[in-house]
């Protein structure tokens, strides 16, 4: 075997092994430059154009995309013997989120945030390469709507790539759309697909309607954002329909529209205020029609109107039957009332009605509806009710108090009433928490709220038992 060796040295010296790899390389370089020039020459049709629009728009959006991980305590069925339990235990639950603000605030599901004792949010590098780390962030809730199931949680950072929904896109039914998100908690997944419809009730008892779509949405997709060709923001992937619990092609989301609607009040005010314009109204049936001999026996028509609202000095009279809200046809009640979502408090909706048969245009303006935890503030004195270290105003909960809160789950405690300047750090309270234990200590006073934060030193842990959304969860932080 040496002189196998030896002699393929004396074949090839140094010299001729040097001009051998010089060759190899130049015949890959030969072939490197014969492929570039394939592809150069590759015909610029229609199919490889929309390739690279789609990976044009997949490297936009991803930044902006972040994984949501939520750590809580939840209760399960356990059948053992015939019998079956409840347990309680530390569950984790995975979502998906989409930045708004560079500074930190993203839009989620708030179903994504149930049970929520901690919240971390994953963020892909700016840059998208692979190569490049996630960063991984604690959160905290800035607001929630489960009647409409959107939230707004923040991280602190800055600088983000965020979407913006300042100007929400209007879904157009057979357009193209991906789907961002973390199914099954695979990070970073795009699935692209159409708009099926603009404008779907899954639910007849609820009012809120869905942009379907059948782009592959599954568990983990919550929350993700639902974009067009553009990378404008169609919606919030919310839920499927499946008889599997995988994707069938039947996805909901909540529109764009909504969300824009929606982001500010959970900004300002931790929940939404839902505009009204002092009408009811309810769907025409053919009984009723027959019966009050209406033109229509289809759409939707007014069965009250509140002396002195806004409907009632526009001119709006009960028995008038809604055609549309700003030009937009709305036959049905949850077309109604998505379309005054679409709308701010003062702003003006022009419905177009029916009043015999004559056709009408009205101004009718649009007012919040009081929301439960508005009036706490005005019962809150902001001295005796201040509590300086946690930076919110503070009312005991008494009998009459705890039956205008039908959700409440602990009649007693201290409900957050407002959060106040002062506060010695950032302190993960609401509007409308009600303070039930300190540090394992049940509060049920101001002063023994008080009287508990003056016993601790700087830097001391801090863990509040709050009630939220008639949930029980723990507070944690540092003063």
């Amino acid at each position: 075997m040496s002189g196998v060796h030896k002699a393929s040295k004396e074949r090839f010296p140094g010299r001729a092994w040097a001009i051998l790899w010089f060759g190899v390389l130049c015949l890959l370089g030969s072939g490197t430059a014969a492929a570039q020039t394939a592809q150069n020459a590759r015909p610029n049709d229609a199919l490889h154009q929309l390739n690279d629009a789609v990976e044009a728009l997949v490297r936009k959006v991803s930044p902006s995309v972040v994984q949501i991980m939520v750590t809580g305590y939840g209760s399960r069925e356990e059948n053992s013997s015939g019998e079956t339990s409840v347990i309680v235990g530390r569950q984790r639950a995975i979502g998906s989120g989409v930045i708004v603000d560079p500074d930190g605030y993203i839009v989620t599901n708030a179903h994504v945030l149930t049970g929520a004792v901690k919240i971390e949010v994953i963020v892909p590098p700016a840059s998208g390469a692979f190569t490049d780390p996630n960063r991984t962030y604690d959160a905290r809730i800035v607001g929630v709507t489960r009647e409409i199931d959107l939230a707004v949680i923040k991280i602190e950072e800055h600088n983000l790539p965020a979407i913006s929904i300042r100007k929400p896109a209007r879904a157009r039914q057979g357009e193209m759309v991906l789907a961002f998100g973390s199914p099954e908690g695979l990070r970073n997944t795009v699935t692209m697909g159409v708009v099926s419809a603009v404008a779907r009730q899954p639910d007849p008892d609820s009012p809120l309607v869905y942009v379907q779509t059948d782009t592959p949405i599954n568990p983990g997709n919550s929350g993700g954002p639902l974009v067009n060709a553009d990378g404008e923001l169609v919606g919030i992937d919310t839920f499927i329909l499946s008889t599997s619990g995988g994707n069938q092609g039947l996805g909901f989301a909540i529109p764009a529209g909504v969300v824009a609607f929606a982001y500010p009040q959970l900004l300002k005010y931790g929940h939404i205020h839902q505009p009204e314009i002092g009408a009811l109204v309810q769907t025409i049936t053919p009984e009723l029609a027959a019966g009050l001999r209406l033109q229509k026996d289809f759409g939707i028509i007014v069965s009250d109107v509140v002396p002195g609202g806004p409907a009632d000095k526009a001119g709006l009279r009960i028995q008038d039957i809604i055609l549309s809200v700003d030009g937009t046809v709305t036959d049905s009640l949850p077309l109604f009332t998505q379309s005054l979502y679409l709308h701010q408090s003062g702003e003006m909706a022009k419905l177009s009605v029916l009043r015999g048969s004559n056709q009408m245009d009205l101004q009718v303006p649009l007012v919040d509806r009081p929301h439960e935890a508005d009036g706490l503030v005005d019962q809150a004195d902001p001295t005796k009710n201040l509590v300086g270290p946690l930076g919110i105003l503070g009312i005991e909960l008494n009998l009459d108090l705890s039956r205008s809160l039908p959700d409440l789950r602990i009649p007693t405690g201290v409900i957050v009433a407002a959060k106040t300047l002062g506060a010695s750090g950032e302190i993960p309270l609401q509007t409308g928490d009600v303070i039930h234990g300190f540090n394992g200590t049940t509060i049920t006073k101001l002063d023994e709220l008080r009287g508990a934060l003056m016993r601790l030193k700087p830097g001391d842990a801090v863990a509040l038992l709050v009630e939220r959304y008639g949930q029980l969860i723990y507070v944690s932080f540092s003063l």
